[in-house]
């Protein structure tokens, strides 16, 4: 799982909510008064970024009571982060951790969910998620997808090789790609190769030139079903990724095409997780 984010990263989050001081706070006069902060599950959720949520608390000057590991799957009900301060530190607090938790454990929960529904089909299926997280948020939505129990897809540019048809239109066909495979092998010899193909043609052009991985894009399960066959029959050691408007809904359509990778999208867009709070006086 990876490793809580940067302190540069949560100064920034906390310089966003409270640039100036808490203006509420401050002219009720309760800042000095001691008090308690409790945060707990209102339905099943896979907890993320509790530890970035403890971190901001301290950093106003709270003292961490309890804390429940992310990645952690709770039902609801459950106590899962406590903290004691000043009225201060806990309303400056307050509502930055809980739009963190319930946003990073909305993409936890619903990367959970589809790895379960796919899995219950294909016990060896991968469900990766692609680039479209939140931008200036990546480092906290990988944590979230892999909470969940998955591995990003590609973590930027500069890792993976992955050839869309926006690469495709410099070569000008597929086959001027395909004939050139060696070199471009060459030039990365210990990574995968990975295309992105939209029909069957190019999909057993790719298949018979040596890629490693092809990705099919927004085509129907049943289509898929049989081409996945047809290329393996052209090349048995290729990978077969289906991307495209997965989601919930259709994991389990997905994964009963033979597809050894799900490649989605959909768990960085939905309902924030149900997270309930209660501040009270000591």
């Amino acid at each position: 799982m990876s490793l809580p984010v940067s302190d540069q990263l949560l100064e920034q989050l906390m310089e966003e909510d409270v640039p100036y001081g808490d203006l509420t706070t401050d002219i009720l006069g309760i800042g000095a008064m001691r008090g308690k902060i409790v945060f707990t599950t209102r339905e099943p959720t896979v907890l993320c970024s509790t530890e970035e949520a403890a971190a901001m608390l301290q950093k106003y000057g709270a003292v961490i009571r309890h804390v429940t590991p992310s990645g952690e799957h709770l039902r609801a009900g459950v106590d899962f982060l406590e903290a004691e301060g000043t009225a201060a530190s806990l309303h400056a607090g307050w509502r930055l951790s809980l739009n963190l938790m319930e946003y990073m454990s909305g993409i936890a929960t619903r990367t959970r969910k589809i790895l379960d529904i796919a899995k219950e089909i294909n016990p060896d299926i991968s469900i990766a998620t692609t680039r479209k997280s939140y931008p200036g948020l990546k480092k906290l939505a990988v944590k979230a997808v892999e909470c969940g129990g998955a591995r990003p897809h590609r973590l930027g540019l500069s890792e993976s090789v992955l050839i869309f048809r926006h690469h495709l239109v410099f070569f000008g066909d597929m086959e001027n790609l395909c004939a050139d495979i060696g070199r471009i092998r060459r030039e990365a010899p210990s990574m995968k190769l990975t295309i992105e193909v939209e029909d069957e043609t190019a999909a057993l052009q790719a298949a018979r030139a040596g890629f490693d991985i092809i990705q099919v894009d927004k085509m129907e399960c049943a289509v898929l079903t049989g081409l996945v066959k047809k290329v393996r029959a052209e090349n048995p050691a290729v990978m077969v990724a289906a991307a495209g408007g997965i989601t919930e809904a259709n994991a389990a359509e997905y994964a009963a095409t033979g597809a050894e990778i799900l490649v989605l999208s959909s768990v960085f867009f939905g309902k924030p997780s149900d997270i309930g709070v209660r501040i009270f006086p000591l």
